[in-house]
This record gives C-alpha cells, structure tokens and sequence, in this order.
C-alpha cells in the first residue's frame, strides 16, 4: 500500500509537471517579434493620422474606416448581445497582429487592450490564441512564426483576398509566395461562398484539454470577409443571463450571412472575446467587464 501510494503520488507529481509546463510556464520562441518582422522584410500600410474623423461608433482616416454597432437579438434568458465592427480598409496589411509582450510563443498572456496600447491601436479583437497550442500555420504581418499545418485556417492576403483553407494540404512557404498577410488557426470556417457551412455545431477543433469542444452557446470572436478590403468583426458577449447568452456556431454563422459575407471564421472566444475601440472596452467580457489575457490581438493603428 506504501508503494502504491508512493506511485500515486508520483504519477499525479507528474501530471501537475505536465500541466504547468503544457499549460502555464512560458515557453518563448520569438523574444521581440517587431524586430523579427523588420528583419524578415515584411511592410505595412501606416495610415496618415492628420485628418482622423471620429465620434463615439466611427472612426476615419486616410481611406480606412472603422464602424461599430451593437445588435440585439431575443430577449430575457434567450436574449443575444453582439458587437459588429464593420472594416473598409486602405488595404489589407491596414489589419496588424500584435503579441502579448510583443513576443510570440506558448502561454505568453496579455490582455488585448494592453497590447492594443502597446501598439497605439485605435481598434483591436483577441485573435486565435495560437499559444495555447504548438501547431497551425501563424503568418502574421507577411512574416512566418509557425509552420506545422493542423486544421482549417484562414488567409487574408496582401492584395485584399480572403480565403479558408486546409492548413495541411499546402505550406507556408506557398502561401507568403501567394502574398499571405496573416494566417489565422482556430475555426472553424463558418460561411462559404455566402452560406452557413452545414454541420458546425458538431466541431472538434483540437484534442487537447480545454480546447476539445466549442459547442454550445458560448462568448464569440469571428472575422468574415464582405468584400476586397472590407471585413467584418463580430464579438458576441455571453454567460450572463439577461444580457446575453452567447451564441452556438450556427447562429454566429447566421450573423455574418445576414451581414453579407461570403467568408466567416471562427476566432478564440469564451472569456478571451474582447473588443476595444477608441480608448475603451466596447463589449463585457463574461458579463464581468473583465478581460481574460490572450496571445494575440487583430488591430488597427492610429
């Protein structure tokens, strides 16, 4: 009995090891991404500043424009509260990653309003959390982070194309030839070709704990493409009864054809869905007005 308890001891030691490491003890590939990226060679548009137009839901400038509204679907315990931040921009590289700490690599944390200020952003989403796991193609700002293709992604490229793909019948390398911009690795694809993709709700996206299921009426973050240049960005805020439930995958698919986009994808969401927009918190995280730290943010200078 002493040594099965010892070996129990031992095997659950063990198991907290794991865990921490997996899941808390940073583990950074990339100690200043801002200068990996320069050195890559990767540009972007900076937008000329000197003649912002904004007020409280829109902000303007050099040919970029930012629109948010706030929708409200069903009322009491089945009422839905969501976020549209409606993007036309100069281009598409207008549309930059920040990192948590401006580092890249596992259980580096920071919430997106923080890396919003860290990079003057005037807009900014939590993005894919992409360190919560080791695999996915993270092309981000023209510049390769990861390589090892596991689910479907999407690409957004240079020239203002968007696109869903299998992260494992291509490469990295093929798409940066093609003018990728950012890669994003989480889903899944919500709409195709203007249609709510069938069979969403019953999506495993990862096996890993804590990731294994995203079903159910949960907290959203997902991006969907209108148009060349032109995006939109939906929050849905969720686990707060009366305000909003939170949305399963097909609604948040139905959200975005009822806005006219002939691509949607699926970003983190739960606690990490934040938005933020000129200087505040736009949604309420977990219905607490909290933000839970990510690895990644989508943003827009100033």
């Amino acid at each position: 009995m002493l040594i099965g308890g010892a070996a129990t001891v031992l095997v659950a030691g063990s198991a907290a090891a794991w865990a921490l490491d997996e899941y808390v003890i940073d583990h950074v590939e990339v100690t200043d991404a801002d200068a990996y990226e320069n050195e890559s060679g990767s540009t972007g548009t900076s937008l000329d500043t000197t003649t912002v137009v904004a007020d409280d839901d829109t902000w303007s400038a050099d040919g970029t424009t930012i629109k948010v509204t706030k929708q409200v679907i069903g009322s009491g315990s089945d009422q839905i509260t969501y976020f549209v931040a409606d993007l036309v921009l100069t281009d598409a590289t207008v549309l930059r990653t920040g990192f948590a700490e401006n580092k890249f690599g596992g259980n580096v944390v920071e919430n997106t309003s923080s890396i919003a200020s860290s990079n003057d952003a005037v807009f900014a989403v939590n993005g894919d959390y992409y360190g919560f796991r080791d695999t996915g193609i993270e092309i981000r700002n023209g510049t390769l982070f990861r390589s090892e293709g596991a689910r479907q992604g999407l690409v957004i490229y240079q020239d203002g194309r968007a696109a869903l793909y299998d992260e494992t019948s291509t490469d990295a390398d093929t798409l940066l030839a093609d003018g990728a911009w950012t890669t994003l690795s989480f889903g899944p694809g919500l709409v195709a070709d203007g249609k709510a993709i069938d069979g969403i709700d019953d999506i495993e996206i990862d096996t890993n704990f804590g990731n294994h299921s995203i079903q159910g009426q949960q907290p959203r973050t997902a991006i969907g493409v209108l148009g060349t240049n032109h995006l939109a960005i939906v929050v849905v805020d969720g686990r707060s009864d009366g305000y909003s439930r939170g949305a399963t995958m097909t609604e948040l698919a139905e959200i975005f054809v009822g806005l006219g986009a002939t691509t949607a994808y699926n970003l983190d969401g739960g606690g990490s869905s934040t938005m933020y927009f000129n200087g505040s918190l736009v949604n309420n995280p977990l219905g607490e007005n909290r933000e839970r730290g990510t690895s990644d943010s989508l943003y827009i200078a100033e």
